[in-house]
């Protein structure tokens, strides 16, 4: 789980800073729209293949693997919900002297904020899958319980090991998701909750 947890945080910030960069451009969101698209139809499995050649067995290619994966929902959300302000809402914000920076911390990122956490809560739990599948790159974990599991199938307990991690994987995303939840509460402006 702290892999996941780590790679979600470096994913935030990552797409949230493209994202501000790109918003403003109706070509540079369509692009960044389409690299998402397209990175979520590239199979996890093969991917971690891909970069074991470079960087060997261990933790890089699955820190490199799950953050990947975790961007792709956040950047849309960041993406939709920056673009989804209210143009009115960021002239008045100029018009009272705040600068182009300013009015995208103090303004925009708070009103797209809902929006980017969803974003995030869909990757916490798309990416605590993918995490199990990189122990095959990682070594020991939920996901070795899997694979162990896969490796003997038909041999004695084979099953029960595979069903031990997609239990225990689902029930970590579970409470990843509450957790979020809780940080949606505590970190959302009242005025805006939904």
């Amino acid at each position: 789980m702290s892999l996941v947890v780590q790679c979600l945080i470096l994913a935030t910030v990552l797409s949230v800073v493209i994202a501000a960069l790109v918003y403003r451009s109706g070509a540079l969101t369509s692009l960044a729209n389409s690299v998402s698209a397209i990175g979520l139809t590239i199979p996890s499995f093969a991917l971690i293949g891909l970069l074991i050649a470079p960087f060997g067995f261990g933790v890089t290619p699955a820190v490199i693997v799950v953050t990947f994966f975790a961007a792709l929902p956040i950047l849309r959300n960041a993406v939709v919900g920056l673009t989804g302000i209210d143009k009115a809402v960021i002239e008045s914000a100029r018009g009272i002297g705040m600068s182009r920076f300013r009015t995208l911390v103090q303004v925009e990122l708070p009103m797209a904020w809902p929006v980017i956490l969803a974003g995030i809560r869909v990757s916490a739990q798309m990416v605590m899958g993918i995490a199990a599948i990189t122990a095959y790159a990682l070594g020991p974990g939920l996901g070795g319980f899997i694979f162990s599991g896969l490796s003997r199938l038909g041999g004695a307990n084979s099953l029960e090991s595979v069903i031990t991690g997609v239990v225990a994987v689902i029930i970590l995303a579970l409470i990843l998701d509450l957790l979020l939840v809780g940080l949606g509460r505590i970190t959302t402006p009242r005025g805006i909750r939904v």
